[in-house]
């Protein structure tokens, strides 16, 4: 049965329509980009056998070229269509978080987090300068390399804070093994930090590791 045969209320689409976009699967939002099958499938059933080759939406949204195109039912125009909706929301929420706007969603920060970091195959730790009010200042890359590798200089962090006259941070950082828990090295350099920046009263709002799944959040956990 094609999906123009099922029930009104079960097709992607008219459910994206009536129940918000959160009400769909992972395997029903990539139905709606596939748009179609293929002989025999519908284009859900061929997301879900997508889904259960790449192991997770992530991998697939990741996958090389090479990789993607391989796959029966994609190909070069799929994977410039693909390549194109990353950008936009890449672009979407950096116009979200430019200089000057106000942090008032978690939400929309863990969301910009992730267009940032995820998918990376080295570790980056970077910063989110504020103002007083939790405006944004600047997003920065500061460090690459593992923080196990002692890469996050406390007195670097703090150099950029008072260059920036931040009054807050946000720090983030990915894990290229999709893990999004910290490990202690992580919850050391985090303590260090607020330790460093502490003396210059400024503030560590939060830190995000980005791997799979929601970006992991320290002040959440009562890590900070």
């Amino acid at each position: 049965m094609s999906i123009k045969d099922w029930p009104a209320e079960e097709r992607p689409r008219e459910k994206l329509l009536q129940r918000g976009v959160k009400s769909l699967t992972d395997a029903e939002l990539l139905a709606i980009f596939l748009r179609v099958g293929t002989p025999g499938k519908s284009a859900v059933d061929m997301a879900r056998d997508l889904l259960t080759e790449f192991g997770s939406l992530q991998a697939l949204l990741n996958a090389e070229q090479d990789r993607f195109c391989a796959s029966h039912g994609l190909g070069p125009a799929k994977y410039v269509q693909l390549q194109a909706v990353l950008e936009m929301a890449r672009r979407h929420f950096e116009e979200v978080l430019q200089r000057g706007n106000a942090l008032t969603s978690p939400e929309i920060t863990r969301a910009y987090l992730s267009a940032q970091l995820r998918g990376l195959s080295y570790e980056v730790f970077c910063c989110l300068f504020l103002d007083n009010q939790h405006r944004v200042i600047v997003w920065e890359e500061l460090f690459r390399g593992t923080i196990d590798g002692a890469s996050v200089y406390p007195r670097e962090v703090a150099k950029r804070a008072l260059f920036h006259h931040a009054a807050a941070v946000i720090f983030a950082h990915n894990h290229p093994s999709g893990i999004n828990e910290p490990s202690q090295a992580d919850k050391n350099i985090t303590e260090k930090l607020k330790q460093a920046l502490g003396l210059f009263d400024i503030r560590v709002l939060d830190h995000f590791i980005v791997g799979d799944g929601n970006p992991y959040s320290f002040a959440e956990h009562g890590l900070i």
